[in-house]
């Protein structure tokens, strides 16, 4: 908006009038979630609702590193389970071994890890023994 409001005109219908200028030319048809509902209409109001959705889109863990480590080996424990091939499991545990090994060598800031890496061929043994069974 770099027009400059003439003077005489009102701010009320010079914003009203750029709004439905730019209606006219389609500008919001491409907008995120346009013609959806808004999902927190039926949501009780949170006085904290715009620092937790930039929170939620940011990405930013509400958790320690130490123990969003641990939740994060949990999940891999399940994403193991759920795999359909051995180089599926033997992926997810390399990764998640890198992250145990690099907080292991210099420990995240926070409670105790309490990790130790997986190791790949158990749990590539439990895995055959769960698939079989």
């Amino acid at each position: 908006m770099t027009e400059r409001k003439p003077p005489g005109v009102s701010f009320e219908s010079f914003v009203d009038r750029q709004i439905r200028q730019a209606a006219e030319r389609g500008e919001f048809e491409e907008l995120a979630g346009f013609g959806k509902p808004l999902a927190s209409l039926d949501a009780p109001y949170d006085e904290l609702w715009w620092i937790k959705g930039k929170l939620h889109r940011e990405g930013f863990a509400v958790l320690p590193p130490a123990l969003a480590l641990r939740k994060e080996a949990e999940d891999a424990r399940e994403a193991v389970a759920a795999a359909r091939t051995e180089r599926q499991v033997r992926d997810i545990l390399t990764e998640v071994n890198d992250k145990i090994r690099a907080a292991l060598r210099r420990p995240p800031p926070g409670p105790p890890l309490n990790l130790a890496e997986f190791d790949v061929e158990a749990e590539l043994t439990q895995w055959r023994a769960g698939r079989a069974g």
